[in-house]
Parts: C-alpha cells; sequence; structure tokens
C-alpha cells in the first residue's frame, strides 16, 4: 500500500494537514511494509524540509498513491480516478455546493471515505477538529471582549506559532465582576472548558450564576436541558426533547439577562428551540455584550449570527433593535464572533491532535484490515456507485 498527503489546494487555503512530520515517521517505523509520501505544499503549517528531515519522501505526483488523505474538499479536476480518498466532503448533509464533487466521484470510480462519519461501534464520531474549534473559539470570546469593552488586547490567535504562544497572552486579560455563560459539551465543550480552566476564571452553579453578584468574573457550563423546558411546565425529559423538541421551548433568555459573555459550543438539531430569538435580544433585559458563536449556525438559533465571519475580520457588530449588522463597538451592540473555520487559527496544534487520532484509531483499520467495518461504514461512494448507507443521496445526485 502507498499512501500519499495531499497538498490542500481549496480556496482559501487550508495549512492544516492529516498527519504531522513526526507521526509520518512513526507510522513508518510501525508499518515498514507502507509507503508513505507528502505532496509537496508551500502552505501547509510544516514545511517540505520539515518532513525530508524525517525521512519522508516529498514528491509532486501522486498519481501511483493507493491511499490519498487530504483536509478539505478536493477541487473536482483534480481528482484521481479509482482512488481510495480520505477528507471531509460535506455531502453527507446534501450541500448543494458540493453536489457536483459526488457526481464527479462516483464518475470516476472514487472509493470517497469521509472523516465526519468514521465512527466506533457505539456510533460516537472518532475524529475531528472539534476540540481545536472550542480552544480558538474561546480564546477569540475573550479577544473580542477586551476589544468590545476597550480594557485589554490580545494578539490574534492565528498571530501566534502555536497554542503556548497563545495561551502566554491570557497574562493580559483583565476582567473585574464579568459573568460568562457555556454551551456545549462534546468536542467543542471539553476544548471550551480546556481554555476556561487556563484562563482562571472560576465555575459556578446555576443557581449562583441567576441569583448571586460577584466580584470576580465567574462562568456557568449549561447542559442542554438546562436551557430548554417543557412549554406546558411539566417536568422536563431529555430523551423526550431529543425526539420531540416541538414540546419544548428555550429557558436561554434568563442566562442572557445575567451574561455578560456567551460562548457556544452547543450542537443544534433541526426543529429544536432557538436559544434566544431576535425579539428576544430586544428584550431590555438582555445583557449580552458578546457572543463567540462556535457553533456559527447562521441565521438560525443564537439571533445575533447574523452571518459567519472570517479569520482576518472576525467580528461584527448585531444590532439588537434593527436586527441589522453595526460596528461591533457602537454601545448598544453584540459583538459578534462567527468564525466558521477556528481550528485553521493553530494549524500545527490542530494538526497534531487530529494526527494523533487518526494514527490510533484508523490506520490500523486501514492497513491491517476493516474488521470493525469502521472505514466500510464511512465510505459514501464506491466503485461508481453510492455505498448502502448512503444511498439517501440519490436524489441529491440527481438533482431533486
Amino acid at each position: 500500500m502507498k499512501i500519499g498527503l495531499l497538498k490542500e489546494e481549496k480556496i482559501p487555503a487550508d495549512k492544516r494537514v492529516v498527519l504531522t512530520p513526526m507521526q509520518c515517521k512513526i507510522l513508518k517505523a510501525s508499518y515498514p511494509d507502507v509507503e508513505l509520501v507528502v505532496q509537496s505544499s508551500d502552505i501547509r503549517c510544516f514545511s517540505d524540509d520539515q518532513y525530508i528531515s524525517e525521512g519522508i519522501n516529498v514528491v509532486h505526483d501522486i498519481s501511483d498513491c493507493d491511499v490519498l488523505l487530504g483536509i478539505k474538499e478536493i477541487p473536482k479536476e483534480l481528482l484521481l480516478p479509482h482512488k481510495t480518498y480520505f477528507y471531509f466532503s460535506h455531502t453527507i448533509k446534501k450541500q448543494p455546493h458540493n453536489r457536483d464533487l459526488l457526481i464527479k466521484m462516483l464518475q470516476l470510480k472514487i472509493n470517497m471515505v469521509d472523516y465526519e462519519v468514521l465512527k466506533n461501534q457505539k456510533g460516537e464520531r472518532l475524529l475531528g477538529f472539534g476540540r481545536y474549534a472550542g480552544i480558538v473559539g474561546t480564546y477569540n470570546g475573550f479577544l473580542t471582549y477586551g476589544l468590545k469593552s476597550g480594557k485589554y488586547k490580545l494578539k490574534a490567535a492565528h498571530q501566534c506559532n502555536d497554542r503556548i504562544e497563545m495561551e502566554a497572552e491570557f497574562k493580559k486579560i483583565v476582567l473585574n465582576d464579568e459573568k460568562i455563560i457555556i454551551t456545549g459539551n462534546g468536542r467543542v465543550g471539553k476544548g471550551i472548558m480546556e481554555i476556561m480552566k487556563k484562563s482562571g476564571v472560576k465555575q459556578v452553579s446555576i443557581d449562583e450564576f441567576l441569583n448571586q453578584t460577584f466580584s470576580e468574573a465567574v462562568f456557568v457550563h449549561l447542559n442542554t436541558m438546562d436551557y430548554n423546558e417543557r412549554i406546558d411546565g411539566s417536568l422536563s425529559d431529555k430523551y423526550e426533547f431529543y425526539s420531540h423538541p416541538e414540546l419544548y421551548k428555550s429557558s436561554f433568555p434568563k442566562f442572557a439577562k445575567s451574561g455578560d459573555i456567551f460562548i457556544a459550543g452547543h450542537y443544534f438539531a433541526i426543529g429544536s428551540p432557538y436559544l434566544f430569538t431576535r425579539d428576544d435580544a430586544k428584550s431590555d433585559d438582555f445583557n449580552l455584550k458578546v457572543v463567540a458563536d462556535i457553533s456559527c449556525d447562521t441565521d438560525g438559533p443564537v439571533a445575533s449570527t447574523i452571518r459567519s465571519s472570517t479569520i482576518a475580520d472576525p467580528i461584527y457588530g448585531y444590532d439588537r433593535i434593527s436586527e441589522l449588522e453595526v460596528p461591533f463597538k457602537k454601545d448598544d451592540a453584540i459583538a459578534v464572533m462567527a468564525v466558521g473555520n477556528l481550528p485553521c487559527e493553530l494549524p500545527k496544534d490542530a494538526s497534531e491532535d487530529f494526527g494523533n487520532e487518526f494514527l490510533e484509531k484508523i490506520i490500523p483499520s486501514l492497513i491491517n484490515g476493516d474488521q470493525e467495518h469502521i472505514i466500510s461504514n464511512a465510505t459514501i461512494c464506491s466503485q461508481g456507485d453510492l455505498t448502502p448507507k448512503f444511498e439517501y443521496l440519490r436524489d441529491y445526485i440527481k438533482g431533486n
């Protein structure tokens, strides 16, 4: 088997990579019969020379590889027939902009394995960049508050060499009695909590958050059922909520009444109540000054997220009354950070984290046989047709 690490070709450029130079060295040592090459790249967060110094061949032509590993979607004109590709295809939710990409993979009889659906026997995702989305998004929340309040100024995460340099910026943070709301568990939530622990901000209970004042900054970490309640006032049940969200309403506004900063890392299921609506935000009781929306569902559950933002220009303002975008420093505006590709701000750290999981959880199945069907269950198309698990995409490729 010959494996190739692809150069990222999608625009805007993505500096991440599936395996770092050291991880490539480990793979070669662990599986000496496997040939591994890296496609030359001038934008990758690790240079060609760094791979070469670890004994990895850097090439321009990867057409003789059996398996090709990328991060973002491959431009369809660069796809090679009859290969096995691993990358985030963004097709499994029938995304309109990638329909032609899936059609092209079918035409070229490509085996397409999507990282997003690589799962264990319990149905839990094995890979993802969510942890680093949480890490960078939380840092950006503090950065945004510093600029909004005028209390301090942090270096942008993408201007830091790595996570260590980013976390060194924490010493500049100046907080008084701010209250911070956090949603999300999963990978994103874990990343958020890593940064909150580094920040030194004290965690408090829901009751304390809602009913007490503090002489220091505090935060509360909310679970799904902490901000959803039965419409009829009866006892809430999370399993009922998951199956019948229409019976529930959001109780998030009571937290927005007390909070200053909201770091949103939750997963939003279609049909669930919005955390806060545009009308909720117009209330005189609505107190949020900063929303760091890591989930970044535009025009959805977090009303102030009216568009995604970019790494180069990460913050915009939302006017609660006019519902329009305004300068974020405007007095009554909510400062919104809604960058959609947060892990790209720390590409080295995010790549290392992803690569460790790929080496541990996927490579053995790829090389030694897919006994647990981890890879086959994540294969969207093979030999010119959709696999049975992804047959539901048939109408998508037909344009229906």
